[in-house]
C-alpha cells in the first residue's frame, strides 16, 4: 500500500537521552491519525522529524512514496507538510497579517514590494474559514492565547498542505472554536489531506480520528482503529497499566467559609462577582473563553486591577492590591501559562520550587541550603516529580512534571486557598490523575481549591460545586449532584 507518509525504524537521541527507539508511523490520504502517549513518549519529537525541526539519527521517511531527509522546516513545507506546533511560534509584536505570511510574503514580481492589500484579504479569508473575525492589522501579542492559536491554525491551513500535523491544537480553544476547527478538518479529510492529530483529550480523539498510534517511552506500542478500540485499552497501552477511575474518589468533609469575595468589579471585564469557597472544597469555574474566568482570579490574586471588591478570609476582612498581599494571606495561584508565568525555564527544579518561599529557608537573611534541599526533596517525592536531579533545568522536564513543580512551589507557603487555572492543560492522562490526587490530598488537609478548567468532564469529575461565568458575570451555580454538561453549557452561553 502507498502511504502519504511512512516512517520506519526511526531512532533519535539527545545528549544522554534516547528519545525514539525503532518507531514506526504511517499516514494515509484523507485520514485523521491520532498520535498518543504520555508526556515524554516521543510524539512531538517524531513529528518534528517529519516537520524538519529535528533530523533523525537513523531510519527511513517517505512522503508520497519518495524517500526524504529533511534538514530544515522549509524542505518539509516544500513537500506539502504543515505543522501546527503546541508552543505558539507567532511573533507577538508583528501584526496578524505579518505573522500569517511570515517567511512567505507576497511581492510584486521582481520588485520585492509587498502586496499588503492581498495579504490582508487572504488573512481575513483564512480566519473566516475558522469562524474567526480578527482585524488583520491587530498586533498579535494583544490577542488572547486562544485567538493566537486560531491564527497559528489558519496559517498552516493557508499553505494548502497535503499533510497537516496538529500538536495539541485545541488546548487553548473554546468549545465553539473547536467545533469550527473540526468542521474544517472534516472538509480537508474529504479533499484528501492527511492529518496527524496529537492530543491528550480522549473525547476529541474518538470524535475526529480514524486510527490511533500509541508510543510509550520512545517506543512504538501499536496502532488501533478508533471504531474497534476503547478508552480503557488506549490508556493501558499508553501507561502500561490499568488506570482505574479517571477521577479518583474524594473522601473529605467540606468545612467552614474560607475565602469570600463580594462585589468584585472591573469595567468591561468583571461585573459584580460574589462567591464563597469553603475549607476542603473544590470550587470549579466553568465558562467559554473570554468569559472572564482568568481575569477574575488574577484580580483576586492582586495581579490585575479592579474598581471595587471586598475580600474576607476565615471571617476577617483582608485587603489585596498586589500578589504579595494575596500570598501573605495564604492565597496561591497556579497560572494557565506555566512556561511564561509559572516557571523560569532556565532555572533548576530546586530554584523554581523554592522561589516564592525563600524566607522559610533562611535565617537572618541567609538561605540554609540544607533546609532548601530537604524541602525540595520532600516535595519531589510527595508530588512524584520525575527528574534526574533537583538541579535539572525545568525546561528538560515533561509538561506534567513542570506542572507539579508549579504546584509544589506554592506548597511551601502552606496555602489556605489554592487557585488552579487550567491545571491539566497539555498534561498526559497519567499525570492528570496524579494532579487530581494531589488536589484531593490538599482538600483533606482543609485547603480550599478554586479550579478553572475548559474541560467539562474535569469540572464535573472533580468539583464539589460549580460556578459558571459568561461575559464577566456569574450566570449559574450548581452542586456536584445537580450539575451536568447541558446545564453548564446553557449557563455559559446565556441559555438560562
Amino acid at each position: 500500500m502507498s502511504y502519504l507518509v511512512e516512517m520506519q525504524s526511526i531512532h533519535k537521541s539527545f545528549p544522554g537521552v534516547k528519545v525514539l527507539d525503532n518507531v514506526q508511523f504511517q499516514l494515509e490520504q484523507g485520514e485523521v491519525h491520532a498520535l498518543m502517549g504520555e508526556n515524554g513518549a516521543g510524539k512531538s519529537t517524531l513529528m518534528k522529524i517529519l516537520g524538519g525541526v529535528y533530523t533523525k539519527d537513523s531510519g527511513n521517511v517517505k512522503v508520497k512514496g519518495q524517500e526524504v531527509q529533511f534538514t530544515n522546516t522549509t524542505e518539509s513545507m516544500n513537500h506539502g507538510i504543515a505543522f501546527i506546533h503546541q508552543e505558539l511560534s507567532l511573533i507577538p509584536y508583528l501584526t496578524v497579517t505579518e505573522n500569517m505570511f511570515l517567511g512567505r510574503e507576497l511581492t510584486y514580481r521582481g520588485t520585492g514590494i509587498i502586496r499588503w492589500k492581498e495579504m490582508k484579504e487572504r488573512t481575513i479569508q483564512a480566519l473566516s474559514r475558522l469562524g474567526m473575525t480578527i482585524d488583520p492589522n491587530q498586533v498579535t501579542g494583544n490577542l488572547s492565547i486562544g485567538q493566537q492559536q486560531m491564527i497559528e491554525i489558519a496559517r498552516a491551513l493557508s499553505m494548502n498542505a497535503d499533510c497537516l500535523i496538529m500538536d495539541e491544537p485545541t488546548a487553548s480553544l473554546t468549545g465553539r472554536e473547536i467545533e469550527n476547527l473540526f468542521r474544517v478538518v472534516r472538509e480537508l479529510k474529504k479533499s484528501g489531506v492527511g492529518m496527524v492529530y496529537i492530543s491528550h483529550r480522549m473525547e476529541e480523539i474518538f470524535e475526529i480520528c480514524d486510527r490511533i498510534t500509541v508510543l510509550r517511552d520512545g517506543q512504538y506500542i501499536g496502532t488501533e482503529s478508533t471504531k474497534e478500540t476503547t478508552m480503557e485499552k488506549l490508556v493501558q497501552m499508553m501507561v502500561g497499566r490499568e488506570m482505574g477511575e479517571r477521577y479518583p474518589p474524594r473522601q473529605h468533609v467540606v468545612g467552614g467559609e474560607c475565602l469570600k469575595v463580594e462585589k468584585l468589579n472591573r469595567a468591561g471585564v468583571l461585573n459584580d462577582i460574589s462567591f464563597t469557597v469553603h475549607q476542603g472544597e473544590i470550587l470549579g469555574i466553568a465558562g467559554l473563553m473570554g468569559a472572564g474566568r482568568t481575569e477574575m482570579v488574577r484580580a483576586i490574586f492582586g495581579i490585575d486591577p479592579y474598581e471595587t471588591a471586598t475580600f474576607t478570609m476565615n471571617g476577617n476582612p483582608i485587603k489585596i492590591k498586589r500578589p504579595r498581599d494575596a500570598i501573605q494571606h495564604g492565597i496561591a495561584l497556579v497560572t494557565e501559562d506555566r512556561k511564561d508565568e509559572g516557571l523560569i525555564l532556565e532555572l533548576s527544579v530546586r530554584e523554581n520550587m523554592t522561589m516564592v518561599n525563600l524566607d522559610s529557608h533562611a535565617r537572618l537573611g541567609v538561605i540554609s541550603k540544607e533546609k532548601e534541599i530537604t524541602f525540595v526533596h520532600e516535595n519531589v517525592k510527595k508530588l512524584n516529580v520525575k527528574t534526574a536531579s533537583i538541579e535539572t533545568l525545568v525546561r528538560f522536564l515533561s509538561g506534567g512534571n513542570q506542572q507539579k513543580i508549579v504546584i509544589g512551589k506554592w506548597l511551601g507557603i502552606a496555602p489556605k486557598v489554592l487557585i488552579l487555572d487550567e491545571p491539566t492543560r497539555g498534561v498526559d492522562i497519567g499525570a492528570k490523575k496524579e494532579i487530581y490526587q494531589i488536589m484531593n490530598e490538599l482538600t483533606e488537609q482543609g485547603v480550599a481549591i478554586i479550579m478553572i478548567s475548559s474541560e467539562l468532564p474535569e469540572v464535573l469529575g472533580m468539583s464539589d460545586r460549580i460556578l459558571v461565568m459568561k461575559e464577566g458575570k456569574i450566570t449559574g451555580e450548581f452542586t456536584h449532584a445537580e450539575a451536568d454538561q447541558e446545564k453548564i453549557m446553557m449557563a455559559a452561553t446565556g441559555g438560562i
